[in-house]
């Protein structure tokens, strides 16, 4: 076919949401990381108890609004994390050192370093 589309055009934008998409995945499903969810009208009964959970645990909290919508409220800091990750991801050079991390992985010439300690 030979022609573009939107994911060869814009590789880096798409580079970066894929690995937030991994983050959130990451965050809500496989970590010890809370997820809370509710209903619109219960959120609106204690909404104090639900934001003071989000900022003082780092819960994320779905708001359910009906069949297949919702709204997902997160913390500031996990906000600003979520945007330097994405800052981070959508650099040019950071992307081609992430290329070249990833295929190191997949062929196996990838090796293991020990941290030093300051």
């Amino acid at each position: 076919m030979g022609g573009t589309n939107y994911f060869t055009e814009n590789r880096t934008q798409v580079t970066a949401l894929y690995f937030l998409y991994l983050i959130l995945y990451f965050n809500l499903y496989k970590s010890n990381h809370n997820m809370l969810t509710t209903t619109i009208s219960d959120f609106r009964k204690d909404i104090k108890q639900y934001l003071d959970r989000v900022t003082e645990n780092f819960e994320t909290l779905v708001i359910n609004r009906g069949k297949d919508r919702g709204v997902v409220i997160i913390s500031l800091e996990e906000y600003n994390s979520l945007n330097a990750t994405y800052h981070e991801l959508s650099s040019k050079a950071n992307e081609k050192r992430l290329d070249s991390a990833i295929e190191k992985l997949k062929t196996g010439s990838s090796y293991e370093k020990d941290l030093l300690e300051p």
